[in-house]
C-alpha cells in the first residue's frame, strides 16, 4: 500500500506515513504543502499530484513550490562547470543579471562585469532591507563559516558577460537548482561557492546534542534557501543516494556533504570498544534516514588537512625523505641540505 510523508513549504516537521485515504484528507487540509511517496524523486507540491488534484481542487498539472515568503525570485543565469580535479565554473549573465560568490573565490571576469561588495548574502540589496536584515544576514554567513562580505557580480554591458568561480581545493564543483528540491538544501560548512542573486545563505541548527558534537559538521550547518542556482563545493568524488521513507544510511561523520531537509541525520556508535579503539573511522558514524536524497563526498578537508599536517615538517625541519634506506645518512649525501 502507498505510504505518503507531508512537510510544509517552512517547516522540516515531516508528517507519516498516511495511508491514500488518510493523505486525501490531509491534502484537502493542507493544499499548500509539499508531499512524497516512493517513486517520487524528491519533494512535491500536494496540488501537483494527480492523486491530490480533486481533493486540492488544482489543476492537473506540475508547479514548482513557490520561493519562501519575502524573497523575490533568483536571476535564472547559464553555467557550465570546466576540470576534473580542481574544477571551476564559468556562469554566463545577461544584462542586469547578477551572481553572488564567496569572496576571494573569483578566477576571472569579463570588463563588462560590474563587482561589488554587499554586506551579507546580498539578498536586500535594491529591496529595501534594513539595517537590521543586512547585520542578521551577515551574522549567520559568519557562524556558518563564511566571511560578512559576499561579492556580487552584475552585468552592466551588453549581449553576454562571463564571470568564474574557482574552488578552494581539490574536489567536485555541484551545480544545484534550489527549485528542484524543495527550495531548500542542509550543507556542510564552508560549501557554498556562488550562486544566482536572490538566493540566501543561512544557518541549520542541530537539535540533537550528541549529534551537533559528533556528527562531523558540530551544531551549525549551512542552509541554502531560494529557487535558483547554487554551486557547492565538496572534496573529492560525489556520490548521490536518493533514501526512501524509513532508510537509513551509516556515513563517516565527515563525509556527509548535503542532503535534503526531509533527511534526519543522527548518530550513532561505530561498534564495540575495540573497533572504537583500533578501527580508524573514530567513535561514532552519523546515519542519515529518508525519505530524500543525501550527496556523499569521499574526501573531507579535515582528512586531507590531518594527511598534510601528518606529513609537514616538524620544527621547522625539512620533511622526511621517501624511499630512502639510508635515512639520515642518505638526506646528507643528497645534495639538499642546508646547513
Amino acid at each position: 500500500m502507498t505510504q505518503w510523508y507531508f512537510v510544509s513549504a517552512g517547516n522540516s516537521q515531516r508528517v507519516g506515513p498516511l495511508d491514500p485515504e488518510a493523505a486525501q484528507t490531509y491534502a484537502r487540509q493542507h493544499p499548500d504543502h509539499l508531499c512524497w511517496r516512493e517513486g517520487l524523486s524528491g519533494w512535491q507540491a500536494v496540488k501537483s499530484q494527480p492523486e491530490f488534484a480533486e481533493a486540492s481542487g488544482a489543476a492537473q498539472m506540475h508547479t514548482p513550490p513557490p520561493p519562501p515568503s519575502g524573497r523575490s525570485r533568483s536571476d535564472d543565469i547559464d553555467y557550465r562547470i570546466v576540470g576534473n580535479d580542481m574544477q571551476f565554473v564559468e556562469v554566463e549573465l545577461d544584462p542586469g543579471e547578477s551572481a553572488i560568490a564567496e569572496a576571494g573565490a573569483m578566477m576571472y571576469k569579463d570588463a563588462a562585469i560590474q563587482m561589488d561588495t554587499v554586506f551579507g548574502d546580498g539578498r536586500h540589496t535594491g529591496q529595501g532591507g534594513g539595517l537590521m536584515d543586512k547585520i542578521f544576514s551577515a551574522g549567520k554567513r559568519v557562524l556558518t563559516g563564511e566571511s560578512l562580505f559576499t561579492t556580487m557580480f552584475t552585468h552592466t554591458g551588453s549581449g553576454k558577460a562571463r564571470v568564474a568561480f574557482a574552488a578552494p581545493y581539490p574536489g567536485t564543483v555541484m551545480a544545484m537548482k534550489l527549485d528542484e528540491h524543495g527550495g531548500r538544501l542542509i550543507c556542510q560548512k564552508d560549501s557554498f561557492l556562488a550562486g544566482a542573486r536572490g538566493v540566501s545563505v543561512g544557518i541549520f541548527l542541530q537539535r540533537k546534542i550528541l549529534t551537533g558534537l559528533f556528527g562531523g559538521e558540530g551544531f551549525i550547518m549551512q542552509k541554502l534557501e531560494g529557487d535558483g542556482w547554487v554551486f557547492v563545493h565538496a572534496g573529492g568524488t560525489v556520490i548521490e543516494r536518493e533514501l526512501r521513507a524509513g532508510e537509513r544510511l551509516d556515513v563517516d561523520t565527515g563525509c556527509v556533504m548535503a542532503f535534503h531537509d526531509s533527511v534526519s541525520m543522527d548518530v550513532r556508535p561505530v561498534g564495540g570498544i575495540k573497533s572504537m579503539l583500533f578501527g580508524g573511522e573514530g567513535v561514532f558514524l552519523a546515519t542519515l534516514t529518508g525519505p530524500g536524497k543525501v550527496w556523499l563526498q569521499s574526501l573531507p578537508f579535515s582528512r586531507m588537512a590531518g594527511r598534510m599536517l601528518a606529513a609537514a615538517p616538524q620544527g621547522g625541519g625539512q620533511a622526511r625523505g621517501e624511499g630512502s634506506v639510508l635515512g639520515g645518512l642518505g638526506r646528507i649525501l643528497d645534495g639538499d641540505n642546508s646547513f
